[in-house]
């Protein structure tokens, strides 16, 4: 009869966080549990167990429509002023329970784990009384060191004045460890003039997860 050997291994119980475990010298079959799921190392690196992809794992899609800025109640944009671009989240709809990529108390766009990748897009109408001098300035600010500011949009009205325009536009970017921890929001400035903003629907999915 063959002999049996005993495994050889090393857990970490604790439930650490991201940026703990990604600080902890890689070690050949160590396990460690964190927030985002359990985790061991194959082969030098990182490997996710569990979840691992569908709805255990994050992934996923969510929209929530703005209510309080509408067609017959639009958002002042007054020239110069840089605010941020609200969303009540008066309706919302995800791919499945439990998951969120917006809060809309704070106003802020959340991510699950460090080095997550994410695209959103942003839908809004949008008009100007003097379309020929205005424009807006649309921008990702994280407020946390981070230069999430370079991602931005400089939105022109090219039907001329007080014509509703249609905006959709996507955007991709990665989480961070601040970006987890407070969060990231658009700000929105009328340049050149006032302008009115209304029907605003934030639409992020989860693309990428780091495991």
């Amino acid at each position: 009869m063959a002999n049996v050997f005993n495994t050889s291994y090393k857990v970490q119980a604790d439930v650490n966080t991201e940026e703990e475990r990604l600080y902890y010298n890689i070690e050949e079959g160590a396990y460690v549990t964190t927030a985002a799921g359990v985790w061991t190392v194959w082969n030098g690196a990182w490997v996710k167990l569990y979840p691992q992809g569908g709805a255990g794992s994050g992934k996923g899609w969510t929209r929530y429509d703005d209510g309080e800025w509408t067609n017959a109640s639009r958002l002042p944009l007054v020239q110069d002023a840089e605010i941020v671009l609200p969303n009540n989240a008066a309706n919302s709809y995800r791919s499945y329970e439990g998951i969120d990529y917006y809060n809309a108390t704070t106003k802020k766009v959340l991510a699950d784990a460090v080095n997550d990748t994410y695209m959103m897009t942003l839908v809004f109408k949008y008009q100007a009384p003097n379309a020929n001098q205005t424009y807006l300035e649309l921008h990702f600010e994280g407020g946390n060191g981070t230069p999430y500011d370079r991602i931005r949009d400089t939105i022109s009205f090219a039907k001329g004045n007080e014509v509703a325009h249609d905006y959709h536009q996507v955007f991709q970017y990665y989480a961070d460890s601040n970006f987890i921890a407070n969060g990231s929001e658009w700000r929105i400035t009328a340049k050149g003039g006032s302008a009115q903003v209304w029907d605003i629907i934030y639409f992020i999915q989860k693309v990428q997860s780091y495991a």
